[in-house]
């Protein structure tokens, strides 16, 4: 197995790049801040930027954890890759994140400042610094039913190069421990987010008991519905429940597990 690390002060733009270092050397896994990302997907592994202190990130992602190690060295077992990409902070923590994991030491270390300019990493750490924004090298499909509520932005890039275009997902997260302290989306917001998308369809006259349970993974709706009197109601219904669904996911990166749109009563207007 070919181990190549990428190596860099915190917020430089490891992450950003670690699918393009990956393809250039046809790596097919990745090792960054506690996941194992294989081809794409989240294979196995807790994330660091769920931590709610910078000291616990930091313990999950050179793994700490012996039943978090044991999760990843199960899956790259399985998984048998024939190269890996391992992202740190200096030499000394990829080499110790490879000995736990069981892989080869890295064969070869490249630093940021060899594939990032300077104006890059400055900009990388700006945006760090006041935004609060961490990138996870996977799609945001991968990445949204264990960051609910916290996803800021999906990324798509080309990547060109041996005549190939390959799209390249990414996703742009902020977790609780970043410098802009922590936030949460309250229930009520949500709820209202819901009736007003719901009223955004023309048969749709009155919205209201929106219901909201929040769970790990993401969120339960419902609503009732007033409805225009004589309009087709299935299709109705379904309209509003896919306007609420994406206004819901669009304004608060929340994982829309399941949204019930009951009709309650017809209106005659």
């Amino acid at each position: 197995m070919i181990v190549v690390a990428l190596v860099g002060p915190a917020g430089t733009g490891k992450s950003h790049r670690a699918s393009f270092v990956a393809q250039a050397y046809g790596l097919e896994g990745i090792i960054d801040d506690g996941l194992f990302i294989m081809n794409g997907h989240i294979v196995a592994g807790v994330s660091a930027k769920k931590e709610e202190t910078s000291m616990a990130a930091v313990r999950r992602a050179v793994f700490s954890d012996p039943e978090h190690a044991a999760a990843v060295r199960r899956a790259l077992a399985q998984q048998r890759p024939g190269g890996v990409l391992i992202l740190g902070t200096s030499r000394h923590m990829v080499e110790r994140i490879a000995d736990t994991l069981d892989l080869p030491r890295p064969e070869r270390v490249l630093q940021i400042e060899e594939i990032a300019t300077p104006e890059e990493i400055r900009r990388a750490r700006q945006h760090r610094r006041l935004e609060g924004r961490h990138v996870i090298p996977a799609p945001t499909v991968e990445v949204q039913p264990s960051f609910s509520g916290y996803l800021v932005d999906p990324l798509r890039l080309l990547f060109r190069g041996d005549g190939r275009e390959p799209v390249i997902e990414k996703s742009v997260v902020r977790p609780t421990f970043s410098a802009l302290g922590r936030f949460f989306v309250a229930e009520s917001a949500v709820a209202a987010i819901v009736e007003h998308a719901c009223l955004q369809v023309p048969e749709v006259v009155e919205a209201r008991r929106g219901r909201v349970e929040m769970v790990p993974s993401g969120v339960h709706l419902s609503v009732e519905l007033g409805l225009r009197l004589g309009c087709r109601v299935p299709s109705a219904l379904a309209e509003a429940q896919q306007r609420a669904k994406a206004m819901v996911e669009h304004m608060t990166a929340l994982n829309v597990l399941s949204l019930d749109v009951i009709a309650r009563r017809l209106v005659s207007l």
